[in-house]
């Protein structure tokens, strides 16, 4: 039995650990500032300052450790910069609306504020101070080469029009209809204001979707056969139509906002949504590796244990699982890679894969040749909370050894079935006479 004073002491230091938990990080005399959702589009979103936002949760260990930093930062640039800090235990709706899934999460708010720079940095004053500055930078270069930074929801930055594709009832059914890439398709009218006003906003997100998601215009006070086909009854309408949609029906209609990060957000969500799983490769040469993962933004290695430790089920029930990750996290856009223990040992050396026995996986940046290994369990749970810290810029990361990949060994591909040990060969030991023994 605990003693009532103990237990009432007890009481006293629980309460005040969970009042204390939802208190901010930050004072009132600090150069950061408490925004909330009631001060946020006022003082952050429609402003023409440059603002570098973190958002962070008491409870969080790595907010607390990053708080003498951020402070630090924020007096660093105090008069150029502005930096501000949520609460997200108090404002959950507003950390949600930014998408944030990890703490902290810092954001720079910079030439376009509706879609603001995540910083994936190093967390000290200097990095987050030198990232805020390049995107002052880029704002001032937006503004003297006639873009708008201004907070009314225009964007910076410029297109071209070469980018827009015209359509016509002729070439529709062509060009978008039988396209294997997907499409955003204005119906516009050439006297209609609102059309007038979405046009460099077209322009510009065509140019920064090219490669992705082909953006078209269609007159529809001359191609009325098309209006009339997909019940165009206002102008500017906008429909969004799939890769390889080849049915009408299919077309879906466009509810996002007419800034052009608006429309490039909105594209771009729908084009990850639609691209298929990403292959898990076996690493059999160099070739394969440069086309898996060389433009990538991480590569995905696994060494799964040799086919006569890990027959042919075995090996089947890991690639599974990395397949169900894969297509976890295809948005991500990363390469996968496999290869079985012992038939790239260089590569296992450079990444320190192998020590803790297979199936092992590394994540390697090749861009910044740094790599991260796998420390829990190779199984579904294990392997998604690593991937997960690791699209949140969380998990420790190392230098690959000499900053770059070792030599790649050509190797057979597996052919899907069980291993076999080699045949012993044959021993004649009919002219052996065992008897005979050696005199001296």
């Amino acid at each position: 039995m605990i003693p009532r004073a103990a237990e009432r002491l007890l009481l006293v230091g629980l309460v005040l650990f969970f009042v204390g938990s939802t208190q901010a990080l930050y004072s009132s005399s600090d150069d950061v500032v408490a925004l909330t959702t009631a001060n946020f589009d006022r003082t952050v979103v429609k402003s023409d300052e440059v603002w570098v936002v973190e958002f962070y949760a008491p409870f969080c260990g790595h907010c607390r450790n990053l708080v003498p930093e951020y402070k630090k930062a924020a007096t660093a640039l105090k008069g150029v910069i502005k930096v501000g800090g949520i609460n997200c235990e108090e404002e959950q709706g507003l950390c949600g609306q930014h998408g944030v899934r990890g703490y902290p999460t810092i954001k720079i708010f910079g030439a376009n504020k509706r879609s603001p720079v995540d910083y994936n940095g190093q967390r000290t004053a200097k990095d987050i101070a030198e990232a805020a500055l390049a995107e002052a930078k880029k704002k001032i270069k937006n503004v003297l080469g006639g873009g708008s930074s201004s907070g009314s929801g225009s964007d910076s930055g410029s297109g071209s029009k070469d980018d827009v594709i015209e359509l016509t009832d002729a070439n529709f059914d062509k060009l978008v209809l039988q396209s294997e890439e997907p499409w955003l398709v204005e119906f516009y009218a050439p006297w209609c204001g609102h059309c007038k006003n979405l046009a460099p906003h077209w322009a510009r997100a065509a140019t920064e979707l090219k490669g992705k998601v082909k953006l078209g215009a269609l007159d529809a006070t001359v191609h009325q056969q098309k209006m009339s086909e997909y019940g165009v009854q206002g102008f500017p309408t906008i429909k969004y139509f799939p890769a390889g949609t080849k049915d009408r029906n299919s077309a879906e209609d466009y509810n996002g906002g007419r800034t052009s990060s608006d429309i490039v957000n909105w594209a771009q969500d729908k084009y990850t949504e639609d691209i298929p799983s990403p292959e898990i490769v076996q690493l059999t040469s160099d070739k394969v590796a440069r086309e898996t993962c060389e433009k990538k933004p991480l590569c995905v290695v696994s060494v799964l244990p040799h086919i006569l430790d890990c027959n042919a089920a075995c090996r089947n029930e890991y690639l599974k699982i990395l397949q169900e990750m894969g297509d976890k996290y295809k948005k991500k856009q990363w390469g996968w890679l496999w290869t079985e223990g012992g038939a790239q040992l260089d590569l296992e050396s450079t990444l320190d894969i192998g020590g803790f026995g297979y199936p092992a996986m590394a994540v390697v940046n090749l861009k910044k040749m740094k790599y991260s290994l796998l420390r829990g369990s190779f199984s579904k749970d294990g392997i998604n909370e690593f991937l997960r810290d690791l699209s949140f810029g969380r998990g420790h990361t190392a230098p690959v050894k000499g900053a770059e990949l070792p030599k790649i060994h050509t190797v057979e591909s597996w052919d899907g079935k069980d291993g076999q040990l080699p045949e012993e060969e044959d021993i004649d030991l009919s002219d052996v006479d065992l008897d005979e023994k050696d005199e001296l």
